[in-house]
């Protein structure tokens, strides 16, 4: 059974913060075996990756099949069945759609001194997506990497994706096909992020690392990171929803359990103003579990961090959802705007009782790749803009240095970078500007 709190308890303030405690992402226990890992691929290369994927995926290769090649991707995604493809092209479309409509404007501005001054935005040359393959396989996770990639004007998109014993998920390279990527290598965990982000024999390194992945993966990342760039350092599947009595409570129990039974670690955290509701709820996650094939992962996540937080009135939840600062947050409430104005942390939003967090990891549009770990508070989801490098510039004739530069060389000689003093001064005196 999940725990349960009531904000009207004396205790509620402690036990609140201890909860919170418990989704602080420190560091893995992992670290030194993860860094050996790192630090062995970038030794031997393909010869760590050979070893890694057979120690670990029960896989045996030659340098040669570290890649995919054409027809072994085709063969794949052949056999995903026609319906998954169908909506798989469907869910593309529409997250694409949505992609390109963040792509951002150049900006050229002249000033009242007349500086010409800038931005211009451009993509990254390669990114490279870690599709998990190991206890599931997610398709799903193929478009939402790769899509606001390619939206973005990246040219190449390599993929990284386990395939134990072999098995490559049809699913999978059938989204890889769609999303027109061809550079696709067998190999998964730190190892297949220590190759991407600096390279062997076969791979070619990346310029950003992004995507999904286990504890290892996560660690990996952190660890790269400044080799090349990453998304972010994700931790366990986060869902919060907010809910008022007139709710069915099945369907909130089924939206708590739809992060439950991604991981043991996850955690799923319900919010509500009625205790009656809160009570039906607690006993439909009991009933719906018995339904799930994943009901024993489900099942621990929610005895172990799951909770119901009953309020005195929702008015109250705002102040709860920003210190949770959720990676999901349903508002399955009557009014989800006027509620939402008043929150300014979560992943991503999902307003009222038909808009379930599972349409949003699948269709909706808005990326899927979102931050834990109350990570919200300082960060976003996936978007065009982890593809893109922003430029700036500046340009001055000798009129406009002559407004500016006098200033810029009184705070060079303040700082005793005469040099940089001496750069301005030149010019300021060739124009006969000089003070």
């Amino acid at each position: 059974m999940a725990r349960r709190l009531n904000s009207a308890d004396s205790g509620f303030t402690d036990v609140f913060a201890r909860l919170l405690a418990e989704r602080q992402d420190g560091a893995s226990a992992n670290q030194e075996k993860v860094a050996k890992i790192v630090a062995d691929v970038r030794a031997r290369g393909d010869t760590a990756l050979i070893g890694y994927t057979a120690r670990f995926d029960g896989l045996e290769l030659s340098e040669t099949e570290l890649r995919l090649d054409a027809g072994a991707i085709a063969a794949a995604a052949e056999k995903c069945p026609a319906k998954t493809r169908k909506a798989l092209t469907f869910a593309a479309g529409r997250i694409e759609d949505f992609h390109f409509r963040q792509l951002p404007v150049d900006l050229d501005h002249r000033d009242t001194a007349g500086v010409r001054m800038g931005f211009r935005w451009g993509p990254i040359d390669a990114a490279g997506l870690y599709v998990p393959g190991g206890t599931a396989a997610y398709p799903s996770s193929v478009l939402m990497n790769a899509l606001p990639a390619k939206a973005a004007g990246v040219k190449r998109l390599v993929m990284a994706v386990p395939t134990p014993k072999g098995t490559l998920n049809p699913a999978v390279m059938a989204a890889a096909e769609i999303c027109g990527i061809k550079e696709i290598y067998r190999i998964g965990g730190a190892q297949a992020v220590a190759a991407l982000a600096y390279g062997t024999a076969t791979i070619s390194p990346v310029d950003k690392i992004v995507g999904p992945g286990n504890e290892w993966v996560a660690e990996a990342k952190r660890q790269v990171f400044g080799r090349v760039g990453i998304d972010m350092i994700a931790g366990p599947s986060e869902i919060l929803v907010v809910a008022d009595a007139n709710n069915d409570p099945v369907w909130i129990a089924a939206d708590l359990l739809s992060q439950a039974e991604h991981d043991t670690s996850a955690q799923a955290i319900l919010i509500t103003d009625d205790a009656a509701f809160a009570d039906k709820v607690a006993l439909a996650v009991d009933s719906v579990l018995g339904t799930l094939s994943r009901a024993e992962i489900a099942g621990e996540s929610w005895r172990n961090h799951g909770a119901i937080i009953t309020v005195t009135n929702l008015d109250e939840a705002p102040a709860l959802v920003d210190r949770i600062a959720p990676e999901h947050l349903e508002l399955a409430v009557a009014r989800p705007d006027k509620l939402f104005a008043r929150i300014r942390h979560a992943g991503a939003a999902f307003f009222g009782r038909h808009t379930p967090e599972a349409i949003g990891d699948y269709i909706a549009g808005p990326n899927h790749v979102l931050p834990t770990s109350s990570s919200a508070r300082f960060s976003s989801g996936l978007s065009v803009y982890d593809f893109l490098k922003r430029t700036s510039f500046a340009a001055c004739d000798a009129a406009s240095l002559s407004r500016i530069g006098p200033a810029a060389q009184i705070l060079a000689e303040a700082e005793g970078l005469s040099a940089h003093a001496l750069s301005l001064a030149l010019r300021l005196k060739a124009d006969g500007q000089d003070k």
